[in-house]
């Protein structure tokens, strides 16, 4: 194995000990409707309200995203792990299927809603920038629905963890 290739291992194993919030980004179009499993999304800024979100270039719904210039993220809860499954291709669901499954909406823009996701927000992207495998969206939010309750969901060490969840007291 070349020295690059064995630091390319190192890098992926050090980000499965980066603990990830699980999401499942949607889009609805003229280009049709698609949704994915991703854990690269983060807030950028809250003036303007931006989220990056990264998707690998491979993947078959960049162009979906690309030509509807919409997305939503929707951050999972503790019970949402099936879900995740389904939109990480690790069920034989197609894709039209993981959408009649109980609990999607449409949003104010469109979008795929998750219903009991802790957040699902709505936005338009703004920017892209290719960066080696992976495609980079710059979200800015337009609308934002939020849970009442619930624990998150997180990715680490390759497999799927509700967060621990305390209330103040």
């Amino acid at each position: 194995m070349s020295t690059q290739e064995q630091h390319r291992l190192n890098f992926r194993d050090a980000m499965a000990s980066l603990p990830a919030s699980v999401n499942i980004v949607t889009t609805q179009g003229s280009a049709g409707r698609c949704g994915i499993t991703a854990t690269a999304v983060c807030s950028v800024t809250d003036t303007p309200p931006t989220l990056l979100v990264c998707i690998n270039n491979r993947s078959a719904m960049v162009p979906v995203f690309e030509e509807n210039g919409r997305m939503c993220v929707n951050v999972l809860n503790h019970q949402q792990e099936e879900m995740a499954r389904h939109f990480a291709g690790m069920t034989e669901l197609t894709m039209e299927q993981r959408f009649t499954l109980d609990g999607w909406r449409e949003g104010a823009l469109q979008q795929p809603i998750l219903q009991q996701a802790l957040a699902s927000l709505e936005g338009e992207i703004q920017q892209i920038q290719t960066i080696g495998t992976h495609r980079v969206y710059l979200l800015e939010v337009k609308q934002i629905t939020l849970a009442s309750e619930g624990q998150g969901l997180i990715y680490f060490k390759r497999e799927f963890h509700a967060t621990p969840h305390s209330v103040p007291a």
